[in-house]
């Protein structure tokens, strides 16, 4: 076996990883097969991790399990405190995190230390506060109301952002009292060994935390059936979520999806033009578009619309391909090859659809080695095309004009998806009427950061439950009455 990343690129401790992280000791699998982790910008092999089976995570959850009495009972203090251990040890850890992703992803090194490790940094430092917190009760009348922690959790993460995803369930589920089983994506697996030896570090009780890597129908789904597994908390596409739903349904079982997303940016005409282009953009392509929260659709006033396309081509022009080491680099590859193979059907089907290829597109120059697709911009998509419908999870960036507000709101509502979307006018009282009448979970008014503390999902198919803030804790809770 030729593991072709050098030491420089990735630690070497990761390069062989044949165990599972149950009980709070690394322990061998039950079977001896393995999954190849490839490095996307090259289509090199750079490592290895176990194939996880029914057994596994039989294993995994009865550990679960067994701490779930101790650890639902911990102090709030005392939970706080291993969380502060936890992301400490994660600190540490920073830029071998940031490497690996850059690896294992292909995220731009920039982009892998600001965002795919700092924003999950971030989170876990709220949830180390949260977690310190005396648990919410009310009276209401002769009741007491208490939040108790549902039990065990089965959580299984994308590879997209495969460390915030996993922190967006991890910190509030132990910071709830819960214990948890983690599946991390079969693609991006290594990201979770660095976190595992993280949680080593920081002494965090035996069985806690557990990880089990394996595919999705194998591991993925005998973790959403599994019996003893009170809760599912799952980030990936719509149709397994919907498997996922009809697994846990069979036991009345919680879950927790975030899903899907086709979310517009309406650029309304006294917008900052240049502005609102240049962020959206750049939203858009984000990660190289594989990000479920990205402004796939730019809904632009037709008044403005030859302009805005203007910019649009210069903006996504300044977007290089290449090396994720090379500061110059602002797009990095697809995760996969099945993945590129998947954004370049879309791509085609969009010309076929009679959509205008602004910039990109089929032909477009891209590294020799890797799975590159060019940023891809069209023009004049009909709001009920494929490509105004489908979530691409690539590159990939439609725009569409309207006449009037109500147009705009017409065609930004129009999907099956309600995850994100972005507001652009100089009238922000106006900005906020429009985002008022957007069917998602959330919405920017223009460019507004992101806030790790607000609710994050979506309406329709892009989910059910919020992540991150006091309400993602709450999805970790059980509500009980105490008449009195």
């Amino acid at each position: 076996m030729d593991l072709a990343a050098p030491p420089s690129l990735l630690p070497d401790s990761l390069r062989l990883r044949r165990h599972l992280h149950v009980g709070g000791e690394w322990t061998p699998p039950a079977d001896a097969g393995l999954i190849d982790v490839e490095n996307p910008s090259t289509g090199e092999l750079i490592g290895q991790v176990p194939a996880g089976t029914p057994a596994d995570v039989d294993r995994a959850v009865a550990a679960a399990r067994a701490a779930f009495p101790g650890w639902s009972a911990a102090t709030p203090a005392d939970r706080s405190a291993h969380l502060d251990r936890l992301h400490a040890a994660l600190t540490t850890r920073a830029d071998d995190l940031a490497r690996t992703i850059a690896v294992e992803l292909g995220s731009p090194l920039k982009l892998a230390t600001r965002v795919q490790v700092g924003l999950p940094l971030t989170v876990l430092r709220d949830h180390v506060a949260l977690a310190a917190r005396a648990p919410v009760e009310e009276s209401v009348g002769n009741s007491l109301v208490v939040r108790e922690p549902i039990g065990v959790v089965g959580a299984i993460t994308p590879w997209n952002y495969p460390l915030h995803q996993v922190m967006a369930k991890l910190a509030p589920a132990l910071a709830a009292g819960c214990t948890v089983v983690l599946k991390p994506s079969e693609l991006t697996p290594l990201t979770a060994y660095l976190l595992f030896d993280a949680v080593t570090e920081a002494g965090l009780p035996p069985g806690v935390l557990n990880l089990v890597p394996g595919t999705g129908p194998v591991v993925g789904e005998a973790l959403a059936g599994h019996p003893d597994v009170d809760m599912v908390s799952f980030t990936g596409s719509t149709a397994t979520g919907a498997r996922i739903m009809r697994l846990a349904a069979d036991r009345i079982a919680r879950v927790a999806l975030e899903l899907g997303g086709k979310s517009a940016n309406v650029i309304l005409p006294d917008a900052d033009l240049a502005t609102a282009v240049k962020v959206g953009v750049g939203n858009a392509l984000l990660n190289s578009g594989q990000t479920c929260t990205a402004w796939t659709r730019m809904l632009v006033h037709r008044d403005r619309y030859d302009e805005a396309l203007h910019l649009i081509a210069t903006a996504a022009a300044g977007y290089r391909l290449g090396d994720p080491f090379d500061p110059a680099t602002r797009l990095g590859p697809l995760v996969s090859a099945a993945q590129a193979e998947r954004v370049r059907g879309h791509i085609d089907r969009a010309l076929a659809d009679g959509a205008r290829l602004v910039t990109g597109g089929p032909d477009a120059a891209v590294p020799t080695r890797g799975h590159f697709v060019a940023p891809t911009v069209f023009a004049d998509v009909h709001p009920d095309s494929a490509l105004a419908q489908e979530e691409v999870f690539g590159p990939v960036l439609a725009v569409i004009p309207f006449a009037d507000t109500d147009e705009a709101v017409a065609i930004a509502n129009n999907s099956k998806y309600g995850l994100a979307g972005a507001v652009w006018s100089a009238d922000t009282d106006a900005a906020l009427a429009v985002a008022r009448r957007l069917r998602t979970g959330a919405v920017d008014i223009n460019g507004a950061p992101f806030n790790p503390l607000a609710p994050f999902g979506g309406y329709k198919q892009s989910g059910l439950g919020r992540e991150l803030g006091v309400h993602g804790l709450a999805e970790f809770c059980e509500l009980k009455a105490i008449q009195r």
